[in-house]
Order: structure tokens, then sequence, then C-alpha cells
């Protein structure tokens, strides 16, 4: 049985171009004589979807979706991820489904039964759960087709809700297991998947195929990299990470054996993160229906980052750099600004906002008299600057990328409706530390970013002098504490008992509690890690916050 494994870039709603795509793959899968055909979770119709499962409309154009591709798999069957009515009224209205196609006929519904409600995930608002498994069966080869959560929670005995959904698969002795997921991307995701994957191979002595999606939805992004594992855990393919692909295994004889897929080099941490962060904005203007961005490059890494990022992402035509000096502004900074310019090609202009914040200032003068400055004409230049892209936006229809990093983000090291303005948060997932090891990878064959901008110490200068330091730790002392405190969860006094300076995680953790009502109003922020700000942490804004 030769079966493709079909890894493609999905756009929630856009069912002409989804169905096409898919179809298409049917093709190419029919004239390279597969068997089958399987495609990821929930690829009818996106994922994540969200509140469009509430939509007849959108339900129906997945129902007639289905029926469109289900007419064009004569000669060969497909397995591919739909939502599909639940008929009980007391349930919720749909079930997340593996549907099995064959010779143009709706064979098999496989519905899922470990709902994620964790991080990104809230299928328990849209989805029934299933509590009863079964196998399927293709030319005598009988098939544990499960829905991604299935296949993981063997271990832990499964769900007393819903059960252990391999456990009950097993006991019908499959020959071949398949798992169809929706599985996103984050710098470490890919080594737990993998274990996982391994350890259910291992307990089976079965092989194994895995489809994932690939492509980014806003914040979420899916790294593709699908899997075949033969009989004896040894991974035999691995389709591409970040792209399309379509590969072919063949099983036979109890095993399965690829002899066109092949098994991907190792990349470094720092080199997912920028292929994610690439598709990230690259799918978010294609999807979006954008072409063209602007952003504030201030001579700062941050800045040069977004730039360098967003011009590889969408050619250095369609980015627009605004050099907006204030009278804090360095000469070098302009100088590292204008060489990045020359570096990647992206068009500029200057615009000076000494003239603006001087108007505020004197606009100003009678209420604050009497009061010295502060923070408050540091906000104002932000905010003047924040303007000025906003009104380049509007004007010409270039989206606005933010270029904050994590952690100002999460200390609240930035200007609400100034320098956290934008359409889309493209290093908001990247903390400052990490941030210098992506810029010397995007420098790893010519210098794009100057290395002035890299050495340098950072500043907002936003006054004389001004550097970041003033304001908060040095970042690599800062970003592990931040780490423990966001990725790992771990609370003020566990960090305390991990070595850090007590005085020094109580002031951090203070500063990231206060700026939650900060990152509540930011702009979506691409998620590469495995805690990002936004839909995956909800914090309440009005607390007592537990240390």
């Amino acid at each position: 049985m030769k079966i493709a494994l079909a890894q493609l870039n999905y756009h929630i709603g856009n069912f002409e171009a989804n169905t096409e795509k898919i179809i298409k793959a049917i093709h190419q899968a029919k004239e390279a004589s597969a068997d089958l055909i399987v495609f990821a979770e929930l690829a009818i119709g996106g994922y994540p979807a969200k509140d469009l499962l509430r939509s007849r409309v959108f339900k129906q154009n997945c129902d007639e979706a289905l029926h469109q591709i289900a007419t064009h798999c004569q000669d060969i069957a497909c397995i591919i991820g739909a939502p599909v009515k639940n008929s009980d009224p007391e349930g919720k209205e749909l079930y997340n489904t593996a549907v099995f196609i064959e010779n143009g006929i709706v064979r098999n519904i496989i519905k899922k039964g470990l709902l994620p409600d964790y991080d990104v995930f809230d299928e328990y608002r849209y989805f029934e759960p299933n509590k009863h498994f079964t196998c399927i069966e293709l030319d005598g080869v009988k098939i544990a087709l499960t829905i991604c959560e299935d296949l993981w929670d063997d271990d832990e005995g499964g769900n007393s809700y819903v059960g252990d959904p391999m456990k009950e698969l097993n006991k019908e002795n499959p020959d071949l297991l398949i798992n169809i997921a929706a599985s996103p991307f984050s710098y470490t995701h890919f080594t737990d998947r993998v274990k996982v994957l391994s350890q259910q191979v291992a307990k089976s002595k079965r092989p194994l195929i895995y489809v994932n999606q690939v492509g980014a939805h806003m914040d979420i992004i899916f790294d593709g990299r699908s899997i075949a594992f033969d009989t004896e855990g040894t991974k035999i393919a691995e389709l591409k990470r970040f792209e399309e692909d379509i590969q072919f295994v063949t099983y036979n004889n109890q095993n399965i054996t690829s002899t066109t897929a092949s098994v991907k080099e190792p990349i470094s941490e720092i080199g997912l993160i920028h292929d994610a962060l690439i598709m990230g904005l690259r799918d978010y203007f294609q999807k979006s229906g954008f072409k063209r961005a602007v952003l504030g490059l201030s001579g700062g890494l941050d800045s040069a980052l977004v730039a360098a990022l967003a011009c590889e992402a969408l050619g250095a035509d369609n980015v627009l750099a605004i050099l907006m000096p204030s009278v804090y502004s360095s000469d070098h900074s302009i100088k590292d600004a204008l060489d990045l310019v020359t570096n990647t090609g992206c068009k500029h202009h200057i615009v000076p906002i000494k003239d603006i914040t001087f108007a505020y200032d004197i606009t100003l003068a009678p209420l604050f008299e009497g009061l010295n400055p502060d923070t408050t004409e540091e906000n104002i230049q932000a905010r003047a600057r924040a303007v000025i892209l906003m009104a380049v936006s509007n004007k010409f229809g270039n989206i606005l990328l933010n270029t904050s990093n994590k952690s100002e983000a999460a200390v609240g090291y930035g200007t609400l409706y100034g320098d956290m303005a934008g359409s889309l948060s493209v290093i908001g997932d990247v903390y400052k530390s990490k941030a210098y090891e992506l810029a010397r990878y995007i420098n790893r064959e010519r210098e794009i970013i100057p290395v002035n901008t890299i050495e340098k110490a950072p500043s907002a200068e936003l006054r004389p002098d001004q550097k970041d330091s003033d304001s908060l730790p040095e970042y690599d002392l800062l970003d592990s504490i931040l780490f423990e405190l966001i990725e790992n969860e771990k609370t003020g006094s566990e960090i305390v008992a991990m070595g850090f300076d007590q005085s020094l995680v109580e002031r951090v953790n203070k500063l990231v509690n206060n700026a939650e009502f900060k990152r509540f109003q930011a702009p979506p922020i691409l998620r590469v890690s495995p805690k990002a700000f936004g839909v995956g942490r909800q914090i309440p804004l009005v607390a007592k916050y537990p240390y």
C-alpha cells in the first residue's frame, strides 16, 4: 500500500482555495499510484477556526467542501480532518473528526476524544469529546486512526471522562497507526513531539504515520515536519519544515519503507525561530491580503531585527522604514539605521519629531507648570512617533509592524499607544538576549544588521545618555528570571530557591504583574516559544497576584 503524506498550508475559511489545493494533492497522489492520501487535522475549514465554527454558513461550507473532495477520491482512499455535525442534541454541535473516504464515499468518521483546552487551545468550546474508539480498514490493513492528542495520553491513563483512545484501539491489534494533527510550533516542541510518537511506536511495535499542518494563522504557527516511523521506531521520513510538502511511504509486511521521502538535517534553535518568524510574517500578509509594511527604524537592535525579517519575508520593495530622530537621538543611531537601509535595500524616509514634541511641550506647559520633566515627556516622544507611523499606514496602506521584544513586553518597558502600536508584533515572543542571537544568525552570510547595532548598549534614547540598564537589570539576568516566571510558570519563591536574588525577583515579578494591562492592549504576537503572551497566557487584569 502506497501512502501519500500531504502537508499543506491552509487558509482559515478560504474554502475555494483550500479545496482546490486538497484536490490537486489528491490527483498528484493518484498520478504517483498512491492507494491512500492523508491530510492534517481540520484541513477542511482550517485550524483554528475559533468562533467561525459557530457560523451556519461556515459549517455548510465545510460540508460542501467535504462532499466535493469525496467525488475526487476514486481509485484512491483519503483521510482528512473536518468538523462534522453531532447528531445528539444534548452535546456540543460539532465533532473534530478524521473522515475516511473510499471510492467517493465516506466510509468512517473517527471522532476526537481528548480535546485540548490549555495554552492556545480551546477545543472544548466547540467540540463534543468522543468516548468510543475503533479502527478502520483499507485493503485488509487495519488502521488505528487518531487525531492529535488521542495518540498522546496512553502513559497517563487517558482522561477519566473520555478514556484512553490508544488503549482501546490497541485491543483491536491494528497493523498501522495514523495520526493527523494541528500541532503548533515552538522552538522546543519538535523534540517533545518526536518523543511522544516514538513512545507509541515502541509500545505497539507498529509503524506510525503522522501528518501535521504547516503555515501561520496570525499568532499560531505550524511548522509541518510530518513524520513516518517504521516498527523499530526509526524515523524513515520527515517532511519539510515551514513548507508545503507531499511525500510517499509504502506499507508492506507490517512495516513501512520509503524510497522518496527524506529525513531532514537538524537545525539550530535560533534557525527555527528565524524560519518561523519569516513564515509568520509572510502568511499574515498574504492571507490578510496585505502587501506592504511600515515600521519605525531607530538604529537599535529590535527595529533593525524586524526590518531585516520583514525584508526577507515580504521583499525589500514592500518595506518602508521611517527614521524619526529626536533631540536625544545620537548620530551613530541615525547612521546605523541608514546602514541597515543600505544593506537591506528597503525604502525609507526621515521625519524628525523635534518640532512635534516641542509643540506638545508648549501646549502642555500651563497644565504642567511647576512640575519637573519625567517619563511623561519621554512617552510623548514615543506617541508622536506612533502618530506618524499610523498616518503613513493610513495614507499609503502599509501595515505597521510592532518592534517590541518579549523582555520589554514582560516588564512593561514600552509606551502604550506609542512604541507598542502596530498590527502585528513580530518579535514579541523573542527575549532580548535571544534577539542578539537572532541578529547574528541573520548576519551569518553577510552583514545585514550593522555590527554596531548589535554591539552597542541598548537605549530608548528618550532622554540624555539613557540606557536600558538604567531602568532594568542586565538582559541576560532579567531574561533568566522571566523565563522561569513565564515559560516555566514558577512562583517568585521557587525562583529565589533556585539561587536568584530575592529583591530582584520581587522587583521583576511586580513589573510583570503591573504590566498586564499593557499587554492586554498590545498587538497579536507571532508565537515561537512554549508560552507566549496573548491567547496562551490569560491573566486577570485586576487581581492580587500570588508571589
